[in-house]
């Protein structure tokens, strides 16, 4: 009995040490959760009192007035005072601009400033700089499920050596912009039809029209018919047309001349604006429609910004009984060739994300997720003239159009509809001399016509022979 009673007191011992023990480890556990608990509170707490400041350089706008600062202001006081993030807008300039800033930087030239988190970039920029190596990729922090939403040929533009670097947040594209005002006049007198700027056959053969209908308007004034259309990328035309023909415009990084398409896409062109009908002095398409010079354009479909909604006109232009008037300008989508494909330029930069460390970088992912969400980003692209990023957001667009209330742009967003559900967006090839092919072509071909326009108007020489004369000494010069 005496031993049963000393192992139960032992066993009683044994057992109150044992739950002792639990309840200090209990104890110890809870300490530890609510001191973390503490921890992680007082951490998020800082993080909204500090956030991470981000900086960005973009285009969208001007410093005081812009569509984009709006935005990150809603960023800012929303998600990314949730978040603990802040974006800090430290330039807003044009793309030339930031090009040569964002160079500087990125090769550290003396004087240069830092490198921006987030600034808005041409993959020129990109494949500008001596190591591209400095910007974050965008496959890191965007899954596939998400980058399936985009418009592929849009993430395919920012693609560099198989690394997302400039992604898509506003695209634009080539449009066709239309002085409907002078348009319908030209139309009621020759019976001239919209639907003959559909196909760029048809739209050159018009142009000759519309140079004889407008000299007529000045009948004490012989000689000064007026070009009907302009365009903006005479290269791009070019190139453009050769592909939706089914047919490379380079070889490589040279521009392939010896082609039946290529002769195709220089026949029609180079015949109207040697006879007059298209626009080859130097500067932007929006000018000669300021003034009346010409009626129809192809440009960058951001160029809505400036398109006058008044024309006035030059001295011997008499559209009109008055200098100026106001004027209805309409888009819609480019023409093409009727025996190619439905294909079209796509333009407009996207934003590069410098590298720094995985927080910085993921938190301006968070900022670009938010600005390319369906409804923000149709937010943000209708105030600035440029199209939605993804095909949820293009849905949403009709709804949006309803919203507007300047019936030019509403026009536009139109054809970015028209645009969207037709044709296939266009990218062109990265390469290091594509920017330096392009100045030459643009300034060999507005030379070399402009000289046969002048010898056609001497009657130096008859129309076919001048188109392939020309063609001849064009390509010569471009070796």
């Amino acid at each position: 009995m005496i031993f049963k009673r000393e192992f139960s007191l032992k066993r009683g011992t044994r057992m109150r040490s044992t739950e002792e023990k639990i309840k200090r480890k209990v104890i110890s556990v809870v300490i530890i959760v609510a001191i973390l608990s503490t921890m992680t509170g007082c951490g998020k707490s800082q993080s909204r009192k500090e956030p991470i400041t981000l900086t960005i350089w973009h285009v969208y706008g001007g410093q005081t007035d812009s569509p984009l600062n709006d935005l990150i202001d809603e960023f800012n006081g929303t998600e990314g005072k949730k978040e603990g993030i802040k974006i800090q807008v430290g330039m807003v300039s044009n793309t030339n601009t930031i090009h040569e800033e964002v160079l500087k930087a990125a090769n550290k030239d003396p004087g240069a400033a830092k490198l921006p988190d987030l600034f808005i970039s041409y993959p020129k920029t990109v494949l500008a700089m001596n190591d591209s190596g400095i910007l974050a990729d965008y496959h890191d922090y965007f899954s596939e499920n998400e980058l399936k939403d985009f418009i592929p040929e849009f993430l395919k533009e920012g693609e560099i050596d198989g690394r997302l670097l400039v992604f898509p947040v506003a695209k634009s594209t080539e449009i066709l912009f239309v002085n409907k005002t002078i348009f319908d006049r030209f139309s009621a007198d020759t019976g001239a039809s919209m639907e003959q700027l559909t196909t760029w056959e048809d739209l050159f053969d018009l142009s000759d029209t519309y140079y004889e209908w407008s000299d007529a308007q000045t009948p004490d004034v012989e000689g000064d018919g007026k070009s009907m259309f302009v365009h903006d990328y005479h290269f791009n035309y070019f190139q453009v047309g050769v592909e939706s023909l089914g047919t490379d415009f380079f070889n490589g990084d040279k521009i392939v001349y010896d082609t039946s398409e290529f002769g195709q896409v220089w026949e029609p062109y180079a015949r109207a604006a040697i006879e007059g009908g298209i626009w080859l002095n130097e500067g932007y398409a929006t000018e000669p429609l300021r003034t009346g010079e010409s009626i129809v354009s192809v440009a960058s479909s951001a160029s809505v910004l400036y398109y006058s909604d008044e024309v006035t006109y030059a001295d011997n232009v008499t559209y009109s009984d008055n200098r100026s008037e106001p004027i209805e300008i309409i888009a819609r989508p480019v023409p093409v060739f009727k025996n190619g494909g439905k294909l079209v330029m796509q333009r407009g930069a996207g934003i590069c994300l410098t590298k720094s460390d995985p927080e910085r970088e993921e938190a301006a992912a968070k900022f670009v997720k938010w600005l390319t969400e369906p409804e923000k980003n149709v937010q943000f692209v209708t105030s600035v003239g440029y199209m939605p990023v993804t095909e949820k957001a293009f849905e949403l667009l009709p709804e949006a159009i309803n919203n507007l209330t300047n019936e030019k742009y509403k026009s536009l967003y139109q054809a970015f509809i028209d645009t969207q559900n037709e044709y296939t967006f266009y990218c062109a090839p990265q390469m290091d001399s594509y920017l330096d092919s392009e100045m030459k072509f643009e300034k060999n071909i507005r030379m070399k016509l402009t000289s046969a326009r002048k010898r056609y108007m001497n009657n130096e020489a008859d129309i076919e022979t001048l188109v392939w004369d020309t063609f001849q000494e064009f390509s010569d010069s471009m070796e």
